[in-house]
C-alpha cells in the first residue's frame, strides 16, 4: 500500500478525482488531499465527501502576484507534506504541488488537456510522468520540456473518466424548480471567460452579445456559472427570473444533462457536454485545444466566432442524452498513473 497525495487546483479538478479516489482506495492505497480556496473548489470537494487539507488561495489577474501565490503555496504544500511518508503526488496541473514535490523529492504525476497554457513549461519539466489525451500534439510536449520517456497517452478526454458511466439523478429536477426552472422551460447554461487564468490575456466581446441575444428571448432559462465572486457582481445587474445566477455549486453532470444548450468560454463544460450528448457550443475566444478540434470533427461541440454563429444557435428543448460512453478511459487513466508508483 503507498500513500498517495491528490491536490485540488481547481473546480475541474473535484469530479475528475472524485471518480478516481474510490479506484485509487480499492486497489489498496490511501488516499490524502489537499485543495486551494479557488473558485468553488473547496465547496465542490467537501460536497464530494472528499475532505480536503485546504492550503492556499488565487493570485489574482496580476502575473507577478500569481508567481508569487505559486511559490508561496507551493512552501505551504512542501511543508504540510513533510514527514507524511507520500509515495506518489497527483495533481491535474497543480504547479504549486508539483514544485512541492520536487522539492520533497517525491514522485509527481501531472495530467493536462490543453497545450496552449503557458504554466506547462514549468509543469512538464518538474514532473516525474505527464498524462495527456491521445490528441495532445506531440510539437506542444516537446517545447513545454517533456520528453519521450516521461510521457503517457490516453485515448478520450478527461471528462471520459468521471462520465462515462453517469446516470442522471431524477431528484434534480426538484433543484431546478427552486431556481424557478420548469421542466418545458429551455434551459441554457453558460459559463463566463477565465479572465484571471494565465491563457486568457484577451477581451470576449462575443460574449457579452451572447447575454444580451440570450435575454431577449422570454422562452429561454439562463444560468450563469460564474467564476468567481467578482463575476458573480459583474453580472448581477442581469439577474432575472430569467437569467439565474445560482448562489451555490450545483451539481455540474446533472445540470449539464438537463439542459439543452451548454455554452461556454472555458473546455472542461463542453467538453463534459460532449461526454453527455448534450449540444454544446464554444465562445472561447483563445487559441483551441486540440482535443476541442477533435470534438468539433464529431459533431459534438460548435464554435462561436461571429455574430452569424450567435443567430445560429439551437435555442430549442433538445431531444435526449446521446452518451459518449467511452468506458475504458477511466481505467486506462488509472493504469498510467499507477504504473509509476510501482
Amino acid at each position: 500500500m503507498a500513500r498517495i497525495w491528490i491536490d485540488l487546483a481547481n473546480s475541474p479538478h473535484v469530479p475528475l478525482f472524485r471518480a478516481l479516489v474510490p479506484e485509487l482506495r480499492a486497489h489498496g492505497h490511501e488516499v490524502v488531499l489537499t485543495a486551494r480556496e479557488f473558485a468553488q473548489t473547496v465547496e465542490l470537494a467537501e460536497s464530494a465527501g472528499l475532505k480536503p487539507h485546504v492550503l492556499g488561495g488565487h493570485g489574482g489577474r496580476k502575473l507577478s502576484g500569481k508567481a508569487g501565490n505559486l511559490f508561496g503555496r507551493a512552501w505551504a504544500l512542501r511543508r504540510w507534506a513533510r514527514g507524511r511518508e507520500v509515495a506518489l503526488a497527483v495533481s491535474h496541473n497543480s504547479y504549486a504541488q508539483i514544485v512541492a514535490a520536487r522539492a520533497l523529492g517525491i514522485q509527481s504525476v501531472t495530467l493536462m488537456d490543453y497545450e496552449h497554457q503557458p504554466a506547462n513549461h514549468l509543469a512538464f519539466r518538474l514532473a516525474t510522468r505527464v498524462i495527456v489525451p491521445r490528441a495532445f500534439p506531440a510539437a506542444a510536449l516537446r517545447r513545454f520540456g517533456a520528453s519521450a520517456r516521461k510521457v503517457r497517452r490516453y485515448d478520450g478526454t478527461k471528462e471520459d473518466v468521471y462520465l462515462a458511466d453517469f446516470a442522471p439523478d431524477p431528484n434534480f429536477t426538484a433543484q431546478l424548480r427552486t431556481l424557478g426552472i420548469d421542466a418545458d422551460d429551455v434551459l441554457v447554461v453558460v459559463r463566463p471567460p477565465a479572465r484571471e487564468a494565465l491563457y486568457h490575456r484577451f477581451e470576449n466581446a462575443l460574449f457579452d452579445e451572447l447575454l444580451e441575444r440570450l435575454q431577449t428571448r422570454r422562452d429561454v432559462k439562463v444560468i450563469m456559472l460564474a467564476r468567481n465572486q467578482a463575476q458573480r457582481e459583474l453580472y448581477a445587474a442581469r439577474e432575472s427570473v430569467n437569467f439565474i445566477l445560482p448562489r451555490a455549486a450545483l451539481d455540474g453532470a446533472n445540470l449539464i444533462a438537463a439542459s439543452d444548450l451548454i455554452i461556454s468560454a472555458g473546455g472542461t463544460m463542453n467538453r463534459e457536454a460532449a461526454a453527455l450528448g448534450v449540444p454544446a457550443a464554444t465562445i472561447y475566444a483563445g487559441r483551441w485545444a486540440a482535443v476541442d478540434e477533435e470534438l468539433v470533427r464529431e459533431g459534438r461541440l460548435r464554435r462561436i466566432s461571429t455574430r452569424a454563429d450567435l443567430v445560429d444557435l439551437p435555442l430549442r428543448k433538445k431531444t435526449g442524452l446521446n452518451l459518449r460512453r467511452a468506458t475504458q478511459v477511466r481505467a486506462e487513466v488509472l493504469d498510467l498513473i499507477l504504473a509509476l508508483e510501482a
